[in-house]
């Protein structure tokens, strides 16, 4: 006797398709519970379910009030009151009173622009323009003192008593333009600017710039770069009071001192 070959006959199918189909099962869906040609069941119809709201599949930003617990604007949070977009190093200048600027990853020499800025430091505003602008067309000269390594003497130092000076021109007007950005914003807090001082300048190293150039025979040889990060802080001049004049005291000998002390015992 031969084996079952595993195809149902049309027949009997159709007969067995009549007995377990539900009432209320449509024509389609019958199709699809029918075995195929190959004796494997087709698969079954998907049933639709209508829902009141249409699924979102997309990303749903959380609300508002499940959002408010990272605000640093909540005094509870523990860093609201400590989240600062930019800290100077200055601290204890009230900012009330001063007028702030600041570059960062700026392309200039750290070591020339330190140098720049030293010499403008404690300047009033009006004179560091002056001089910064003299700078860039070389009628005065940036003392080094600190990264003086390969810098030649030049005459223009004896006014800040040294021997080795510099025009650094690109430090220069990076500087121009960071002191023109703190006056304006000195301007609009209402500060004067006819009495504003240099308080506070630093330059800090940004992170080394590293390319490289292509030497002969083969060679390649560093090609690296020295930003810095630049910070100022103007405020108003204090009013400097004149002093008085002294009148200094007739100088007694101890004789003298005696006959005055005795003439005011008999007096009394």
């Amino acid at each position: 006797m031969s084996g079952w070959s595993g195809r149902i006959p049309k027949g009997l199918a159709s007969a067995l398709l009549e007995q377990q189909r539900p009432n209320g099962l449509d024509v389609a869906a019958d199709r699809e519970l029918k075995t195929d040609t190959a004796g494997r069941r087709a698969p079954r119809a998907k049933k639709r379910t209508t829902t009141s709201e249409p699924r979102d599949l997309k990303f749903q930003r959380p609300t508002t009030e499940k959002r408010q617990i990272f605000s640093p604007d909540i005094e509870d949070h523990p860093l609201g009151n400590h989240i600062k977009m930019v800290r100077y190093a200055a601290q204890d200048i009230p900012a009330a009173k001063s007028a702030r600027a600041r570059g960062s990853y700026l392309r200039v020499s750290f070591k020339n622009t330190r140098e720049t800025a030293q010499a403008i430091n404690g300047m009033k505003l009006q004179r560091a323009l002056t001089f910064l602008t003299n700078v860039t067309e070389k009628a005065e000269a940036v003392p080094m003192r600190r990264y003086a390594g390969s810098t030649g003497r030049c005459a223009q130092g004896k006014q800040w008593g040294v021997s080795k000076a510099r025009w650094p021109v690109k430090s220069a007007e990076f500087l121009l333009d960071l002191l023109k950005n703190a006056e304006a914003n000195a301007d609009t807090k209402g500060l004067d600017t006819g009495n504003l001082v240099v308080k506070h300048i630093q330059v800090n190293q940004a992170p080394k710039g590293r390319r490289r150039t292509y030497r002969a025979h083969g060679r390649i040889n560093p090609y690296m770069t020295n930003p810095c990060h630049i910070e100022l802080i103007l405020t108003e001049g204090e009013e400097v009071v004149q002093k008085g004049p002294v009148v200094e005291a007739a100088r007694l000998s101890s004789r003298q001192r005696g006959a005055q002390l005795r003439r005011a015992l008999i007096e009394a």
